[in-house]
This record gives structure tokens, C-alpha cells and sequence, in this order.
């Protein structure tokens, strides 16, 4: 069920990361595997794209595996699908279980109205906020339980980073708007 109080909120990226398996030799996935490039001179891993769902993976010798772009769970799981099985039709071995995980959402939120940054600023006087106008347009808010980054504009607009999941920004938007109460 939805919950209507942050109905404005969207996932804008996942990044997910594991293991996949215990090896990867990427002279032979890159020559095998459509949309998989490989550069050693400029990056370690292979970098290998689908197109459906969107997700950027980075594919390391050692096993490892980097996913990017994802926009829900069920993007993670079928786009993880697929890569492993075009490594599988390509000779690769795999993992029979593939240990990858949610390592950071990034998530947009509109609080619908004008926010004076200054006035948090001086209000709140914590250490965990950043400002400086100057060097970019947002503060930079910290919230240590649960670990999230909050980059407020002015405009209302929020961006919250360094949630697994969900939960974890919610609580995060919870105690900001807790906060911001006080001042507004």
C-alpha cells in the first residue's frame, strides 16, 4: 500500500553490488557479450549494458559486479537475470546464488513549498548541515539514524541518498520534516 503523506517521492536510481562469480575472465566476456565493452587502459572492470531494463553494469575479474540505473526491485532481479544469463550462454560460470544487494537509493521529493536555507541554517546550528551558496545551490543535511544525506533547495525540492531500501528514506524524510517543523 502506498503511503499518501510522501506520495511525491521516486526512486530515481538503485545501486546494487555482489558477487556473481568466483572468477570472470573479460578478454573473453567482452569478445563474447553484445553491449559489453572492455578498456583496461581507462577502467579495471567490463562495462556491460542492457537495454530492458536499463542498467549499467560494471563486471570485475574478480567476480564482482556493480549495477546501476536500476528504478525497483523488480528491475534489480530481471536485469540480474539477464546478465547472468548472457555470461552463462557466453561460458562464464556463475554462482548458482548470485550474493548482490541494495548498496544505495537515490530518491526525489517535492515538500510543495518554498524552504528558507538560510534560516535552517542559523535554526538549526548542527554540525551534520553543510551550506555554501557560493560553491552549490542546496544544503547538505545528514542524518545520522537512519544514515541518509539530504540535499534540500530551496525550491522544496529534496534529494535523499544512502538508504538500502525504502524504509530507510522514509525514516530519513520522517526526521527531516520533524526537523523542519520547528523552523517553518
Amino acid at each position: 500500500m502506498a503511503d499518501k503523506k510522501y506520495e511525491s517521492l521516486k526512486i530515481e536510481n538503485i545501486v546494487a553490488s555482489g558477487v556473481i562469480a568466483e572468477s570472470i575472465d573479460l578478454v573473453e566476456l567482452s569478445s563474447k557479450v553484445k553491449n559489453c565493452e572492455l578498456n583496461k587502459k581507462r577502467f579495471p572492470g567490463a562495462v556491460y549494458r542492457i537495454e530492458d531494463p536499463k542498467i549499467a553494469s560494471l563486471i570485475f575479474s574478480s567476480g564482482k559486479i556493480v549495477l546501476t540505473g536500476i528504478r525497483n526491485n523488480k528491475a534489480l532481479v530481471d536485469g540480474l537475470a539477464i546478465i547472468i544469463k548472457s555470461l552463462n550462454d557466453a561460458g562464464i560460470a556463475t554462482l548458482k546464488e548470485p550474493k548482490v544487494a541494495i548498496t544505495n537509493m537515490v530518491c526525489s521529493y517535492d515538500l510543495g513549498k518554498y524552504i528558507n536555507l538560510n534560516k535552517i541554517v542559523v535554526t538549526l546550528n548542527v554540525e551534520n548541515i553543510e551550506y555554501e551558496p557560493e560553491q552549490f545551490p542546496g544544503l547538505v543535511y545528514r542524518i545520522k539514524d537512519p544514515k541518509i544525506v539530504v540535499l534540500i533547495f530551496s525550491s522544496g525540492k529534496i534529494i535523499l541518498t544512502g538508504g538500502r531500501n525504502l524504509e530507510d528514506i522514509r525514516k530519513g524524510l520522517g526526521v527531516l520534516e520533524q526537523r523542519l517543523e520547528s523552523i517553518m
